[in-house]
């Protein structure tokens, strides 16, 4: 299924002129405290999150997944439904494959179809957490961490296989995501483990092209419960320093520990030219990959406060790779996705209206009130107006999720597909 953009454009027309009512009404005050309206426009319009091939399709718990209906049976299906959230918001232009869960097998039609639906192949993610078929060693006690020379020779050359699928792609970057760890004390050397696991990082570097990049991944806990071995930004920052200028950190909003201040991670990181992507979900308690903004909007903003700040100050830092990373254990994926979009785009334009000469000089002065007070007005401002009239100007949808379930688009998956279609991955 593709969205028909007349169809889209009748349903626009529907809440266009309260929209062009509350877009009035926000830019001319937005423009009476110097605001350049049209430069945030712009902004986000040009902002794009990518979508992993993987949250597509409903997620699961340790005991048990609850399929949703019409779910993408293979990895075009999961582009067109790409592409749907992409024509609703016009801000979800890329795919985040992983492998070997969506490995294609057509590589020129896979790249003809997302360019149908305008899409680009962003960063590719491998798989050394479960054991595929047919392998011939098990990574039940590691991957490129274990003991076993040969198992992590197997694990540095499946990334370096997911290397090769992404060329073929246009992709530009590798995400690595180890589960190695231990689940009890005594069960191995920690130096060990990270010396092992820094060789095969730096081999896998090695084998990259000149122009792509290594996303190194961290996660403090699960599916090991003791140890993680790149268990935090720490660890990744120096495994990125000891791979080279081309190896960053990745950071994913769920993979810290609770109450942890990762607008300070995200400062620090920029700062030192090492914050290479960016994984977008919430959390109550641990890695629960919720909703974006779906718990702490608060702390979403103040994220990306920082964000902003860095992208204008930190030279040094390269252009960074957005992804969406979460699990829809309940709710429609595609819905899911809408609201996690909207979320992102919200706290990205609340934190551009941070007036950053006025914070600073409340800063040197050390006026603490007038700091919170700057940073609390933009997060105060709706700015839903700004967001939907980038999103028209684009030929989006004024209402995303809205028109999503006008135009009946998950009746007419389940028309294509029927119920009990499965999605590859988990």
């Amino acid at each position: 299924m593709q969205i028909n953009k007349d169809q889209l454009q009748k349903v626009n027309q529907q809440g266009r002129a309260r929209h062009d009512e509350h877009f009035d009404f926000l830019a001319n005050n937005l423009t009476r405290e110097g605001v350049d309206v049209n430069t945030i426009l712009k902004r986000l319009a040009a902002f794009q999150v990518a979508v992993p091939s993987w949250a597509l399709g409903a997620g699961g718990t340790r005991f048990g997944r609850f399929s949703f209906h019409g779910e993408p049976g293979n990895l075009e299906q999961k582009i067109g439904d790409v592409g749907i959230l992409h024509a609703l918001t016009q801000t979800a232009g890329a795919v985040s494959l992983h492998i070997p869960w969506d490995t294609p097998t057509d590589y020129a039609a896979v790249k003809e179809l997302a360019k149908a639906n305008n899409l680009v192949f962003d960063a590719i993610n491998s798989n050394t957490f479960q054991d595929q078929p047919g392998a011939k060693h098990s990574y039940k006690h590691g991957s490129l961490c274990n003991t076993d020379e040969a198992i992590r020779a197997q694990a540095v050359q499946h990334n370096l296989e997911v290397i090769g699928i992404g060329e073929k792609l246009g992709s530009k970057s590798l995400t690595v995501w180890l589960a190695d760890g231990t689940s009890f004390p005594g069960q191995r050397s920690f130096q060990q483990a990270l010396a092992q696991t820094e060789k095969s990082v730096k081999e896998i570097y090695a084998g990259m092209p000149a122009d792509w990049s290594l996303f190194i991944e961290y996660k403090p806990y699960e599916p090991n419960f003791y140890s993680t071995v790149i268990m935090d930004w720490g660890t990744s920052f120096m495994l990125a320093n000891a791979c080279g200028d081309r190896a960053f950190t990745l950071v994913d909003l769920g993979h810290h520990l609770p109450n942890s201040n990762i607008e300070q991670v995200v400062a620090t990181l920029m700062s030192k030219g090492k914050l290479g992507g960016f994984h977008f979900n919430d959390s109550k308690y641990g890695d629960d990959d919720l909703t974006v903004g779906s718990i702490k909007p608060y702390a979403l903003f103040l994220i990306f406060n920082e964000l902003v700040y860095g992208m204008a100050n930190n030279p040094q830092n390269p252009e960074l790779a957005w992804m969406i990373d979460a699990s829809h254990n309940i709710k429609d994926p595609l819905e899911d996705l809408l609201q996690s979009l909207e979320a992102i785009q919200e706290a990205h334009a609340k934190a551009l209206l941070v007036d950053q000469e006025a914070l600073k000089a409340a800063q040197l002065s050390h006026d603490v009130v007038k700091c919170q007070e700057i940073l609390q007005a933009a997060y105060r401002t709706d700015v839903r107006p700004l967001l939907q009239r980038a999103r028209i100007e684009n030929g989006g949808a004024l209402d995303p999720l809205g028109a999503y379930r006008s135009m009946g688009v998950r009746e007419a998956l389940i028309g294509e597909r029927g119920k009990h279609t499965v999605a590859t991955g988990l």
